[in-house]
């Protein structure tokens, strides 16, 4: 009876990683801006693409300009980060998108008021 239970919990395992791979497999990395990265008027790239839960944007910058922060609704309609938001600050910061509305600025004074700010909706 152990041996069969043991085997049952290998099997699960094994299943689940085979799921968890497969879902990475799935997943498309997107060079957000493109060619000219994470930039100024950079808000409308995402329009006509269609992303999922797991997919990666990739953000080129230079980190002595830039950051990319990830805020709510309220931080990417107003501009402004919470102080416990999560900042990213290399330059070539890689996020991997959660079911649902995401949201992304730069927090560099006034460069989210020119655009430097992306809303993603992933199914």
């Amino acid at each position: 009876m152990a041996q069969a239970r043991g085997s049952a919990i290998v099997a699960t395992l094994l299943l689940l990683c085979v799921l968890l791979v497969c879902k990475n497999v799935d997943a498309t990395n997107y060079t957000v801006g493109d060619a000219g990265g994470w930039r100024f008027n950079v808000k409308d790239w995402p329009n006509g693409k269609s992303f999922k839960a797991g997919d990666v944007l990739v953000f080129n910058y230079l980190p002595l300009f830039h950051n990319v922060v990830v805020v709510d609704k309220n931080g990417y309609d107003t501009c402004k980060a919470p102080n416990d938001a999560k900042k990213f600050q290399t330059g070539k910061d890689s996020i991997t998108l959660v079911k649902g509305e995401n949201y992304f600025i730069c927090a560099f004074l006034f460069h989210c008021n020119l655009g430097m700010k992306i809303a993603i909706n992933a199914s």
